[in-house]
């Protein structure tokens, strides 16, 4: 059943034709999720305001949603308004990280991925943000700082490896970037794989896409050269290789700062600790294939 506290504003919103049935979704950890029943369909209704501390605008997670849309690589965009996101809900399988493990299922992910970098772009309206991973976390230390965190002790390290990935990564192409690459932000309706959740979009190199759907889901080295030889449609280089080693290692620290920084800000019913934990380990492992480490 969904929580009473959020019961009345999903029965008010103006997009429904009848009496609505709704029931919470578990998993998010940036917004509160349901699912409601109205008649013979079904939607998610996402609840949020933004979240300056992680860059998280809703004007933009709008625009990025309805683009994708657009161009049929997320649901449609049913109802907007402050606070709130109504989607289509879509029939499939939440990816896990063994689903996208998996070749065959990889095989699949990276049009996804391509399309969301070739085609977004094309629909969008209006203003739209960029992620630097480097000025997020830049930006998180001082957050980390203001607000009396456990982790002050790491941060002054934290930030010289920062420094040395950031040169590490050298030039980069920009693209219409999807920039959370978690396996739960895929459904596989079986015909197609949606891509869902557009939080943290934003233009952005190709190699933090690349690097994130790798790191968040235990890819292999096979795995990642596979896909870095096919998303670029060409021989892989060092060059390339190393750069795109120090974007992986660049977002594994954008989310083990991110859970530190939710640790101290979020409200979501979340054991940030443990996950902060968790990507602070693959973090190391990632520097130690740069011959670096904290």
């Amino acid at each position: 059943m969904a929580s009473e506290l959020h019961m009345p504003l999903l029965a008010s919103l103006p997009c429904w034709n009848g009496t609505i049935v709704a029931e919470v979704l578990t998993g998010g950890i940036t917004n509160v999720n349901y699912k409601v029943t109205d008649g013979d369909l079904s939607y998610v209704v996402r609840l949020g305001d933004d979240i300056p501390v992680h860059g998280v605008m809703r004007f933009n997670e709008l625009a990025a949603s309805k683009a994708a849309a657009d161009i049929g690589l997320s649901p449609k965009v049913h109802h907007h308004q402050h606070g709130v996101l109504v989607i289509e809900f879509v029939e499939g399988q939440t990816l896990t990280e063994e689903h996208v493990q998996r070749q065959q299922t990889l095989e699949r992910i990276l049009p996804v991925i391509k399309t969301c970098h070739r085609d977004v772009r094309s629909k969008l309206r209006g203003p739209i943000l960029t992620l630097w991973v480097f000025h997020v976390l830049r930006d998180y230390c001082q957050t980390l700082q203001e607000g009396g965190s456990a982790h002050l002790s790491k941060l002054t390290t934290m930030m010289s490896v920062a420094e040395k990935l950031e040169k590490a990564v050298g030039s980069i192409d920009l693209v219409f970037s999807h920039n959370d690459l978690l396996p739960a932000n895929f459904i596989d309706a079986g015909e197609k794989i949606w891509l869902i959740d557009w939080d943290y979009a934003g233009f952005n190199s190709p190699l933090f896409d690349l690097g994130g759907l790798a790191s968040n889901n235990g890819l292999s080295e096979g795995q990642e050269k596979w896909l870095l030889e096919n998303y670029f449609e060409l021989p892989l280089t060092e060059q390339l290789w190393h750069s795109y080693l120090a974007m992986k290692a660049a977002s594994l620290q954008r989310e083990t700062m991110w859970s530190m920084v939710s640790e101290i800000h979020s409200a979501i019913d979340f054991d940030f600790s443990s996950y902060t934990e968790e990507n602070l380990e693959r973090f190391q492992g990632s520097l130690q294939e740069l011959g670096l480490s904290l």
